[in-house]
């Protein structure tokens, strides 16, 4: 009875590694593709950075404005 519980136990330890291993080389690999993205697309994602800093400006004084009403 002993001897299953142990090998359960190893059983679970397994696939606990393999998921956390499965895991760290999808996050590995998305990091990587998304450097790539960036570096491949750094023109249009210039641009699209420039147009978002006008409206990230907007929303940060509405913010602050609604903090200084309080």
């Amino acid at each position: 009875m002993a001897e299953e519980v142990k090998k359960e136990e190893k059983k679970v330890d397994v696939n606990k590694i393999a998921s956390m291993v499965f895991k760290v080389i999808l996050g590995v690999a998305f990091l990587g593709l998304g450097a790539w993205a960036i570096i491949a697309w750094f023109e249009p994602l210039k641009i699209v950075f420039k147009g978002c800093v006008g409206l990230f400006l907007v929303l940060a004084g509405l913010i602050t404005l609604a903090i200084a009403k309080e």
